[in-house]
């Protein structure tokens, strides 16, 4: 990774980790104009598309905030480990998951791709499905375990 990609992922770190409303703009600026994002429910491509992706997340829960824990790199990709902590309904929650990014020569996000269990992270914790998908895990997994 050059020095100005690892610039740019420390750039990309602060960003998250101090995401607002306000400043989507700023997380948006370090994508590229033709980058892709996917995560469990989104899969979109452009960086207007990811601006909205995050835009989206304000509207839908009560404040976000992002903890990077750490971040790797190799070559024109980086792994970040995160905690997404927010409210729903006035309870608080997070999420545990990784982002994977690959960046292109000018240090700019190409890709972005965050991994969480959707299911264990947000599903089980909701009141009319969250008991069903506990049973199911409970019903697969491998007893005395």
């Amino acid at each position: 990774m050059s020095a100005d990609t690892d610039l740019r992922l420390r750039a990309l770190i602060t960003a998250f980790e101090s995401l607002t409303p306000d400043t989507v703009a700023v997380l948006a600026a370090l994508y590229a104009a033709d980058a892709t994002f996917r995560d469990p429910f989104n899969d979109v491509r452009g960086r207007a598309a990811v601006a909205r992706i995050f835009s989206h997340m304000f509207e839908q829960v009560g404040s976000p905030r992002f903890e990077v824990h750490s971040a790797m790199s190799e070559g024109d990709a980086a792994w970040l480990d995160w905690t997404m902590h927010f409210t729903m309904r006035g309870q608080a929650l997070q999420i545990v998951g990784a982002t994977r990014l690959r960046f292109d020569d000018a240090g700019c996000v190409v890709e972005h791709r965050d991994y969480w269990d959707a299911a264990q992270e947000l599903y089980e914790k909701l009141p009319v499905i969250g008991g069903a998908m506990r049973w199911l895990r409970r019903r697969l997994a491998v007893p005395g375990l």
